[in-house]
């Protein structure tokens, strides 16, 4: 049979292609190493700062309110105008009240009269008594009647100092210095001693409080990284505050922090803290809400990462590509504080000279070897905006 001799001949041929094939297999190129941008973090000085919500508050308020009853004859302000301390507002009727003013000086007069009596007989009594002209008895009348006249003058001048506080009630006075609201009463209006209602609202607006609420897991937080020395506070030792108004526009002038409360409000977990701001332009009003950005000292050796090479994770940690020493790279999870421009402050999981990825990021996995170039774009906005935050 013929077929026989050509078997072996086939068999060698499809051996030959296979060993072909696998030579071609083998030749296939490994993929090169992907080319990634980073950054190497380098320890700066960052000034730490809290941004939180709050709401204005005035300075000094005081409600102005009749302490005698009478009716109202004069209004002496302008509505909306500035008043000094001490400035009238309002005149009562004074009539009943002087009169009653001038009884009580006339009492005190007859008690006065009524002690120069008493006193000149009490003198007589005594040189009597020592020439035994008058009894023992008779003395001491004398004694006791002298020291009932000096007991009316001190209730007639209780009369009179009363009848004349009254007399000065009068004249509704300014308590404190600021700007007096609309005016609740008018002219021939009758109003009554501690009564309710307000005639009028004095406020003071310069300067001006601001209280915002400070989550207490901040505070523990700020105090923690002062006693590392982490973070270096102010040379006065004072937290310098600014503001960023509703519209967006920040607020000329700069505040203090003036004081924290020492109680945290279960309810909300913070801590209310309270700024003081000048306010010569009376731009500021109680009420308004606002943004406070207190400005609690600097981190010598802050960290920065930009905010394009932080991801989250499903739980909403962040984190960032690592790339290590052998050019290989890691996922790990860090913690971040404020934002500083383009940036974050790493405060947690990092360290200075590591280098993290800011390009690339979705074309590396953990453990791959990678290219890294130095980003220099991203670089250059992370310098910026530490300089930035250091002015």
């Amino acid at each position: 049979m013929h077929p026989l001799p050509f078997r072996p001949v086939l068999l060698s041929a499809v051996a030959l292609l296979a060993l072909s094939g696998c030579n071609r297999k083998a030749a296939t190129p490994a993929m090169p190493p992907q080319q990634v941008g980073v950054i190497t973090l380098h320890a700066q000085s960052v000034n730490v700062h809290t941004i939180l919500p709050g709401r204005t508050d005035a300075y000094e308020i005081a409600q102005v309110r009749p302490q005698v009853t009478g009716v109202i004859q004069k209004r002496l302000f302008t509505e909306g105008a500035d008043v000094q301390a001490g400035q009238q507002l309002y005149q009562i009727d004074p009539s009943r009240y002087q009169a009653a003013y001038d009884t009580a000086r006339g009492q005190l007069a007859q008690a006065e009269a009524g002690e120069v009596t008493a006193r000149a007989k009490l003198q007589r009594y005594k040189s009597l008594l020592q020439a035994h002209a008058v009894s023992h008895q008779d003395y001491d009348d004398a004694l006791a009647a002298e020291k009932e006249a000096q007991g009316q003058i001190l209730t007639a001048k209780g009369q009179v100092e009363n009848a004349q506080v009254d007399l000065g009630y009068t004249r509704m006075n300014s308590p404190i210095t600021g700007r007096i609201s609309r005016s609740i009463i008018t002219v021939g209006a009758l109003v009554t001693a501690n009564q309710t209602d307000n005639t009028a609202v004095v406020t003071r607006l310069d300067p001006i409080y601001v209280d915002v609420n400070l989550p207490a897991i901040t505070l523990l937080r700020l105090k923690r990284e002062m006693a590392e020395g982490r973070i270096t506070r102010q040379a006065n030792g004072e937290v310098p505050v600014t503001l960023t108004l509703e519209d967006g526009t920040t607020y000329e002038h700069t505040g203090r922090m003036a004081l924290s409360e020492v109680n945290v409000d279960t309810s909300t977990a913070s801590v209310v803290v309270r700024a003081l701001m000048p306010n010569p332009d009376k731009l500021l009003l109680p009420g308004m809400y606002v943004h406070a950005q207190l400005d609690e000292g600097a981190d010598p050796n802050g960290l920065l990462v930009p905010q394009q090479a932080v991801s989250r994770n499903t739980h909403g940690d962040p984190q960032v590509w690592v790339v290590k020493a052998d050019d290989t790279v890691e996922l790990r999870q860090i913690q971040i504080g404020q934002a500083v421009g383009t940036d974050w402050l790493a405060t947690g999981g990092l360290k200075a000279g590591e280098r993290i990825v800011t390009v690339g990021l979705q074309k590396i996995k953990p453990g791959a070897k990678v290219k890294p170039t130095e980003d220099a774009a991203a670089q250059a906005a992370s310098d910026a905006s530490s300089q930035n935050k250091g002015q």
